[in-house]
């Protein structure tokens, strides 16, 4: 790796992952040197192999569990599976993700003298009982659940983060990120809107879990990436971990009507049970982030929407039915 004195370096851990290759972008467009750190459990190399050979763009393969010194000047540590599938399969490493990870990088940014941000969740607020969701909540989460693996991995990380501040006096930013979607997710990751268009696309029903009635918001992926940069490069640390996400509330049967109107898919919507500690209801209060870093999700879901189901057609190229393919999607 050539040393630049002239630029800033950004390490971004799931550098390869969803919002990770992302991230990436954003920030080879402002000008960074960046790493890109990803062992790959979950992230996938093309997603960044686009940038391969840029000159300011370096990939480090690496478990963040395990300790690693590199020269940074900002940390931004997004690495730990994301859906309850993914984070559900190996729970014990899952956790291990989380909170040795997150100790391993913030012994780095102190070391380096460097700031972080963590990438935390709508998840630590649990099955919410306070809606909308606001920073000062402090959830409703089973410690003992299938989701707490991820739910109580990342509220410990939270933990330590704002301990090192206090203790070490380590420059901290925590952002708790609300449901996002876009371009470059995996296809067969789990997550609602990833599932939702991948079946529509094969032509097969869309599957809800419950009645559908149980809400989310959702966050195209370009909107979310601003919300973490600003939040990375306000002056002055906030006090308090900020909420990124949509203010837009939608039931997950609306999304799934949505979904079939934008690829225009003739297939059924078939219901299944609900998963356990499933939230009924999930939409951020983020009027500390309008506040403080001016900042709001402006994308529509439709158009968000149709960015992905594009991407997604893309990805499943001759899989998709004739009649998608076919069309403008």
């Amino acid at each position: 790796m050539t040393p630049d004195t002239h630029r800033k370096i950004s390490l971004v851990t799931g550098g390869a992952g969803f919002l990770g290759s992302h991230l990436c972008d954003r920030l080879i467009a402002e000008g960074a040197r960046v790493i890109c750190l990803d062992d790959f459990s979950t992230g996938r190399r093309e997603n960044v192999a686009h940038l391969m050979g840029h000159e300011r763009f370096d990939l480090v393969e690496h478990d963040i569990t395990l300790p690693i010194d590199l020269n940074v000047d900002e940390i931004y540590n997004l690495a730990c599976p994301a859906s309850p599938p993914r984070y559900q399969s190996d729970p014990i490493k899952t956790n291990k993700t989380s909170v040795l990870g997150a100790i391993n990088m913030l012994d780095l940014a102190h070391k380096r003298g460097a700031r972080i941000l963590q990438a935390s969740t709508s998840e630590v607020y649990g099955d919410p009982e306070v809606h909308p969701q606001s920073e000062s909540y402090w959830g409703n989460v089973n410690p003992i659940g299938l989701r707490s693996c991820y739910d109580e991995g990342k509220r410990c990380a939270e933990t330590l983060f704002f301990d090192y501040k206090r203790q070490l006096g380590v420059d901290i930013r925590v952002a708790r990120i609300f449901n996002t979607y876009g371009p470059r997710m995996d296809p067969s990751d789990g997550r609602v809107v990833s599932n939702f268009i991948v079946q529509a696309l094969l032509g097969h029903d869309l599957t809800i879990y419950g009645d559908g009635s149980q809400t989310r918001s959702f966050c195209y992926v370009d909107d979310m990436i601003e919300g973490l940069f600003a939040l990375m490069n306000l002056p002055e640390a906030p006090e308090t971990p900020i909420n990124i996400g949509s203010q837009g509330e939608f039931t997950v049967l609306e999304l799934a009507e949505r979904v079939l109107d934008q690829t225009g898919a003739n297939a059924k919507i078939a219901f299944k049970p609900l998963p356990i500690d499933d939230p009924t209801r999930r939409r951020p209060d983020t009027s500390a982030a309008l506040n403080l870093l001016n900042w709001q999700a402006n994308v529509p879901l439709e158009e968000g929407l149709a960015a992905t189901a594009k991407s997604f057609v893309a990805q499943l190229g001759h899989l998709a039915s004739p009649a998608i393919q076919s069309r403008e999607v």
